[in-house]
């Protein structure tokens, strides 16, 4: 007829939530919509997520320092689109400001640098101008900041 669909009591919730959290770091936003899935009502979602911020399974610096690191060193991006990013998982602009100052300016530079190199090779385009276009819109994408991306520009792509 109609599904039944799972039930938790808050003690389940609770243990579930523990190992959602352990698995993988999290941002507050996605715990709070994973109980919401689990039909818990508001009551029960505060309570869990004050035992997950006592118990320290929710930390959102912990959360944004790692979401930074992984993004920027496996997809390449800038911090443009890492601040966007963060923003639209509601973490505070104090530890998005804190975790972007924590990344080298030496280690940032040289993911730009081989990020615009290879870009720059694969494009086929014959047209000065269309293949510059191309590796601005690719950079500006992953979310790098203007003055680097056009400087950058000019010099892979006299």
């Amino acid at each position: 007829m109609y599904s039944q669909k799972k039930t938790y009591t808050l003690d389940d919730a609770t243990r579930r939530m523990e190992r959602y959290c352990a698995y993988q770091e999290r941002c507050h936003q996605e715990v709070r919509q994973k109980l919401i899935t689990m039909r818990m009502i508001p009551e029960a979602i505060d309570l869990i997520m004050v035992h997950l911020l006592e118990h320290n399974f929710l930390n959102e610096e912990r959360f944004a320092r790692t979401y930074v690191s992984g993004k920027l060193k496996i997809k390449n991006w800038g911090r443009r689109r890492l601040t966007y990013e963060l923003k639209k998982k509601d973490i505070s602009e104090t530890n998005i400001n804190l975790v972007l100052a924590e990344i080298e300016d030496i280690d940032y530079l040289d993911i730009f640098n081989d990020l615009a190199k290879k870009k720059t090779d694969s494009i086929k385009e014959t047209d000065t101008f269309k293949k510059r276009k191309k590796l601005i819109d690719y950079l500006f994408y992953k979310g790098w900041e203007s003055d680097m991306i056009y400087e950058k520009a000019h010099e892979l792509i006299p």
